[in-house]
């Protein structure tokens, strides 16, 4: 055993003066500067692009259907106004939230979230019912109002503020179980107004919380159930039940078994696709857009494929690309927590639902109502999809600099 010698302190006898020890030194850590520049304006091009693209393909996918119905004045010109509307309310409404700062939104991100709650719980019992769901609720000026669309957000900027106030939450089981609760009650009240879009929640949410988390293999397994769960439930329904996701799930396994009923849209799609060719037929030349439901809205994609052809949806493909490439650069470049989180929640909001989207259109997944952002027709999808850009925005301006 090493003997070390005894110091001259402990020598001395118990009670007698002794000098203080010097206070151990720390290194004060490198306080981090804040850059506050200009907006990144590749994602404001792209945005801008985006919606411009799409107030003039809603019009050229829907105004055969709007001249020949008395439900729409036989007004070619109904869609194009209402969606021109919206869009020019949404770019004021971006350019808001990019110009005011997102630290207003972590400190209302809980009111924010119970608000959400609120309407979502309204359409349960005041909702408005189209197309088998019961997800919009009346509201001046525009009509109806969807929240499951603001419940997007809300799951967004709530998660983001859980794991800024807590970064450490996560790295336990009751951080893990309080996350997943904020996610469940808000998916499970979306769901009630439709499938795909508490799912869409479902997979913002769970995103996120991926990403926040230090324990992979926890995400891997319960993600691995949960796909196992809904593609178990489809199947289920499919066989052995009669509602109308199992209809949809078996339309998608043979649409054209279905050609009249299910499989019908999606056939019409398939063809307006696959005779859209390299340039396309054209602006307002589609053929499909007569025959295919909600042409303007869910299955625009296949519209644009018919009209501007292969080097037309390659553009919208590579718009779509450099906006999570940005997306993603901005929350690398995030000085908070927070800003990084809603960053992260913002991309994989437009993300998913656009390749949700477009995997509908080319019957890669069973049939969904779906919109595609920032494109197919729809005010709040519209003015959600361009207010979370003006946070995207917005949190660009505030980058990391070099330490000091």
């Amino acid at each position: 055993m090493v003997r070390y010698p005894r110091s001259a302190e402990a020598e001395r006898p118990f009670g007698s003066q002794t000098r203080p020890r010097p206070a151990k030194t720390r290194t004060r850590e490198p306080e981090q500067v804040v850059s506050v520049g200009s907006m990144d304006y590749t994602i404001y091009l792209v945005v801008v692009l985006l919606t411009l693209i799409g107030v003039v393909m809603v019009f050229s996918a829907s105004y055969v259907e709007a001249s020949n119905r008395v439900a729409f004045n036989n007004d070619s010109f109904y869609f194009l106004r209402r969606n021109g509307l919206m869009a020019a309310g949404g770019f004021i409404l971006m350019n808001l939230m990019a110009n005011i700062s997102y630290e207003h939104i972590r400190r209302l991100a809980p009111l924010i979230y119970l608000i959400t709650l609120g309407l979502l719980i309204a359409v349960v019992f005041i909702g408005l019912a189209s197309h088998g769901a019961q997800r919009w609720i009346p509201f001046p000026i525009i009509q109806r109002f969807q929240p499951s669309e603001v419940a997007k957000a809300a799951t967004i900027f709530m998660l983001a503020y859980l794991v800024d106030k807590s970064p450490n939450r996560l790295s336990t089981w009751k951080g893990l179980f309080v996350m997943g609760l904020v996610l469940g009650v808000i998916t499970v009240l979306v769901l009630y107004g439709g499938f795909s879009s508490g799912l869409i929640v479902a997979i913002i949410g769970f995103g996120m919380i991926f990403i926040a988390s230090p324990h992979i293999m926890r995400f891997i397994v319960g993600g691995a159930a949960g796909v196992a769960a809904v593609v178990g439930y489809l199947i289920y329904d499919a066989n052995f039940g009669d509602g109308f996701r199992g209809a949809r799930f078996r339309a998608w396994m043979d649409p054209w078994a279905y050609s009249e009923t299910r499989g019908f849209q999606v056939i019409q799609s398939l063809y307006a696709i696959a005779s859209g060719g390299f340039f396309g037929s054209g602006i307002g030349q589609s053929r499909q857009a007569t025959f295919v439901p909600e042409a303007h809205h869910d299955i625009i994609f296949a519209i644009i494929v018919e009209e501007l052809g292969l080097i037309g949806s390659g553009l919208i493909l590579l718009l779509f690309g450099i906006f999570i490439w940005r997306g993603i650069k901005v929350a690398l470049n995030a000085h908070s927590t927070f800003a990084a989180m809603t960053a992260i929640g913002i991309v994989l909001a437009i993300g998913v639902q656009a390749l949700i989207n477009i995997a509908v259109v080319t019957n890669s997944i069973p049939n969904t109502g779906v919109t595609l952002p920032f494109i197919s027709y729809g005010g709040t999808s519209l003015m959600v999809s361009m207010g979370l850009a003006g946070v995207l925005l917005n949190i660009s301006r505030y980058t990391k600099a070099k330490d000091r």
